[in-house]
């Protein structure tokens, strides 16, 4: 089977998405019977061919690249121009069974374009799918159109989550969307070894800082927590367009002592972030599914969450899920898992637990049968 996959980001640039889609390579650089080329971007202007594997080959459209974990509309718009290119010509030179887009858009404008010269799957992965985005409202008003007849050409959609697929429903009630959730790797994310319990409780949030993930409510948690003479550490990771507003935030409201934003930390760094701290939070109001709290989860973190798309199938007895996500709530369950160590401890044992259902080997074998499928 050779396939042909799109995604408009991949490591080092993107998020979630990008993420997921290098581990789902991984396992499938372990399939002979498999062959993969990837079209994707690069930070800077040029193009790059490069092995992932013997039976993957990466090739990357360089761009004008601000940063790393945000898109301009001009550098949209570029990898469409580029990436069209290439894609076409890719399609000249090689005998693909199909090609498999990473988000409806605007990866999944390419295989549209060519649908006619071969069928295309797409895996919805969250912004993409219209809601409640604030930045992408009126993008989503303007380009409803084009998703809608992307979506309808393609040979299979799947969405990272049951509650992704119900927004997409609400978007287009006549798609037919599998689901296949993202993965964690077990072994490179573990619980820390067993230690002496610390006075100081240490709060992690991880991801892209947008304003879907209401980061500043965690901020405002932080602040509550603190005066109610909590002892408290909050670490935030990752880089964003809001991250600068955030430190400003912090800065105000003197909360430097308690509070470290640490913009985006190396993949090969995360395990050992997560393993430094005692509880993952999130305020996210919009998530396909969550990989942070995956790989939190599989570190043995329990989880404290507003309510979103994801949060059914990941969080059980390992956390605790806000349904009116504010900084007083948020408080109050931080408080709750501060002031009860042993039920700490055991949302520490059932996390690591419900991450283990989530294996890249099986959501890999669960596309592997999309494919199989759709070819």
């Amino acid at each position: 089977m050779k396939i042909i996959m799109l995604n408009y980001e991949f490591p080092p640039i993107g998020g979630g998405a990008a993420n997921a889609h290098r581990c789902i390579l991984q396992q499938y650089a372990r399939n002979a019977s498999l062959t993969i080329d990837v079209l994707t971007s690069a930070p800077k202007p040029g193009f790059v061919k490069e092995s992932f594997a013997e039976n993957i080959t990466i090739y990357k459209v360089g761009l004008h690249k601000k940063q790393l974990h945000h898109w301009r509309k001009t550098e949209v718009l570029e990898w469409l121009l580029k990436a069209g290119f290439h894609y076409r010509r890719l399609l000249r030179e090689n005998d693909y069974d199909f090609a498999h887009a990473f988000s409806g858009f605007p990866t999944g404008w390419l295989p549209y374009r060519c649908s006619h010269k071969l069928p295309y799957m797409i895996s919805l992965r969250g912004s993409d799918v219209p809601g409640e985005h604030a930045r992408l409202k009126l993008d989503y008003k303007i380009l409803a159109p084009a998703f809608r007849a992307i979506w309808k050409k393609a040979a299979a959609l799947v969405a990272c989550s049951e509650g992704l697929k119900n927004r997409a429903l609400k978007f287009m009630p006549s798609a037919e969307i599998d689901v296949i959730p993202n993965g964690v790797d077990l072994e490179r994310f573990r619980p820390s070894e067993p230690h002496q319990e610390q006075q100081t409780i240490r709060l992690l949030t991880v991801g892209r800082l947008s304003v879907t993930k209401r980061v500043e409510i965690l901020i405002d948690a932080a602040d509550i927590l603190s005066r109610q003479g909590c002892q408290i550490l909050l670490k935030i990771v990752g880089g964003g367009q809001t991250q600068q507003k955030l430190k400003q935030i912090v800065n105000e409201k003197n909360l430097d002592n308690i509070i470290e934003i640490t913009g985006r930390i190396d993949a090969e760094d995360m395990p050992q972030v997560y393993r430094q701290n005692d509880i993952f939070i999130s305020a996210s109001k919009l998530e396909g599914m969550s990989n942070a709290m995956l790989e939190a989860m599989a570190s043995g973190l329990p989880i404290i969450a507003a309510r979103c798309e994801g949060t059914e199938e990941l969080i059980a007895e390992n956390g605790l899920v806000i349904e009116n996500a504010n900084a007083d709530e948020i408080a109050k369950a931080i408080k709750k898992l501060i002031d009860d160590r042993q039920l700490r401890n055991q949302m520490s044992i059932a996390a690591r637990q419900q991450a283990q259902q989530f294996t890249w080997n099986r959501i890999a074998e669960q596309y592997l049968n999309i494919y199989e499928r759709v070819k």
